[in-house]
């Protein structure tokens, strides 16, 4: 069909030096950083390259857009005042829910088969290009299904439905469902990271419990279920709240949508739990054990999802640059424009690098493995997430004016780059958690070393990075110093991902900009590293120069 274009030659001027409207793209064919590092993960290439296809098209890039702009609205009542407590969406919002989930985001990791949570790490990946918002309920019913298994009725009776691919957003009790999805509500307003001071009571009720109480966050409040603490006769426990029973409506009660920076698409909820039906899942006290399972693969995904985010923003720029021109020079051959680019793309690529090696950690059964991922996805999730509003701000400014327009994706980029920072253990909890798990976890510690000393002899400047890092710190530091220990290991987890599987220019890139040190404190503060060489990975594969 052919297809009429937009007027260029106006009244008062003629419409020139405009990059052509970029459209859907192939995020599987378009991105040799992604096929490079999903190789090395195990990930399941053919279904990535499928999804990549689908998932980037035009169709579901307006999705993505009509979720944000025609934001979820709570009805609360009926027209005859009975409560209702539900959120409407835009359509948009359910295709995307439906794409995600048909090509595996919530289950592939679980049928068995080899590299099903790296596949699912880079589906992560994609969706932050797309419309983050829809992330968040499929990456809680992903992460649900191992915390699940401490209840062996519970789990027949929602993982296969957790795990189908099938998208049903009905008020339907999940017995009745071939597809069904599970949220989380932890936060209270008096404790935060400190679930032990939450207040929500259970009393039992015959086998199950009766839950009262109120959350400050619940994200995807329209979920089949919630995984969620409160306080029993035995201590904080861990509850299974079905959303809709059979015949009625379960106390679940929405107090109001949050009015967020970002995420807008997801209507992150404030609710109470009126005597709400809920089934323990593990052991009274136990919750804070049964439910770190959940966290712990959720942390997966706020470790890719920046990386996807790096990924969009930096793909933005290179397209913009591409297409105009600047001082009778096209901006992409402008020596200052290459190298912030080239300095932009070894963050973006470090983080991919360091979430797929996580991801592959993920899939494998042994002792050191577990041991690894347990604290390899703390480190990803800590120096991504922090790298991700400075790459993102710079590709912003890399466009001028227009990227502070509404109309590119780039403030929607900028809002949501702080996000996964902050959910599922903000900075100074991830900093924690990381020396936690190496005072009482010395596996971890161990598993780890092996990683970073598995590519000793690569480049002396890394090992000699490495070796500085142990002389500093041959413990545990002080409190007062974790985020510096933190960023110092993470950034040598990063820099061996990148020796493992990316192209010498940009694991040289990195070692010298990021361990040896060789730059300023500004994106494009650097030399010493290969620009053509990391631009020619960044560009399209359509042959578009840079």
């Amino acid at each position: 069909m052919t297809q009429s274009h937009p007027v260029s030659l106006l009244g008062t001027h003629e419409v020139f030096n405009q990059p052509q409207p970029r459209g859907g793209r192939d995020l599987w064919a378009t991105d040799r950083a992604l096929r490079d590092h999903a190789r090395a993960s195990g990930a399941r290439e053919r279904a990535l390259a499928r999804a990549g296809v689908r998932l980037g098209a035009a169709e579901m890039l307006q999705a993505g857009e009509d979720a944000r702009r025609d934001l979820p609205r709570l009805k609360m009542f009926d027209r005859a005042g009975r409560r209702v407590d539900e959120v409407e969406f835009h359509p948009g919002y359910h295709a995307l829910m439906q794409a995600g989930l048909e090509e595996g985001y919530a289950a592939c990791a679980w049928d068995g088969a080899p590299g099903g949570h790296a596949s699912h790490a880079a589906l992560v990946y994609y969706q932050a290009q797309v419309e983050p918002g829809v992330a968040c309920p499929m990456t809680m019913t992903y992460a649900a299904v191992p915390a699940l298994r401490a209840d062996p009725g519970l789990e027949e009776t929602w993982v296969s439905r957790l795990t189908s691919g099938i998208y049903d957003p009905s008020t339907t009790p999940v017995a009745q469902k071939r597809g069904a999805t599970m949220g989380m509500a932890m936060t209270e307003k008096q404790g935060g990271s400190d679930v032990r001071a939450n207040t929500t009571r259970a009393v039992r009720d015959g086998d199950a419990y009766r839950l009262n109480g109120h959350k400050w966050f619940c994200s995807a409040p329209m979920c089949d279920g919630f995984l969620t603490l409160a306080q029993a006769g035995g201590g904080l426990t861990c509850f299974l709240v079905p959303r809709w029973l059979e015949g009625e409506r379960n106390g679940f009660r929405i107090q109001r949508l949050k009015d967020k920076l970002g995420n807008q698409a997801n209507a992150s909820s404030e609710i109470e739990y009126v005597n709400a039906l809920a089934f323990r899942l593990g052991e009274e006290g136990a919750g804070v054990k049964t439910i770190i399972e959940m966290v712990h693969h959720t942390r997966l995904d706020t470790a890719m999802a920046p990386a996807g985010l790096m990924r969009a923003a930096l793909s933005e720029a290179q397209w913009w640059v591409s297409g105009r021109s600047a001082f009778q020079r096209r901006l992409i051959d402008q020596p200052l424009m290459r190298t912030v680019l080239a300095d932009l793309a070894l963050d973006a690529e470090g983080a991919l690098a360091a979430g797929m090696f996580v991801a592959g950690a993920f899939d494998r059964d042994d002792d050191e493995s577990r041991a690894f991922a347990r604290i390899g996805v703390a480190l990803a999730k800590y120096l991504n997430n922090k790298r991700c509003i400075a790459v993102v701000g710079e590709a912003m400014e890399v466009l001028g004016g227009v990227g502070y327009v509404e109309e590119t994706p780039m403030p929607m980029l900028y809002r949501e780059a702080p996000l996964n920072s902050i959910w599922e253990g903000s900075g100074n909890v991830i900093c924690l958690d990381v020396m936690r798990a190496l005072l009482r976890e010395p596996k971890t510690g161990e598993a780890l070393l092996a990683v970073l000393h598995g590519v000793s002899g690569a480049d002396r400047r890394y090992d000699a990075a490495l070796k500085a890092h142990l002389a500093r710190w041959p413990g545990v530091p002080p409190e007062a110093e974790a985020r510096w220990f933190t960023e110092s290991l993470a950034t040598l987890l990063t820099a061996a991902a990148l020796i493992r599987s990316a192209p010498e220019a940009v694991a040289d890139g990195y070692v010298t900009s990021r361990v040896e040190g060789a730059r300023g404190s500004v994106h494009g503060a650097i030399s010493g590293i290969d620009v053509d060489a990391i631009l020619h990975r960044l560009a399209p594969e359509t042959g578009d120069s840079g």
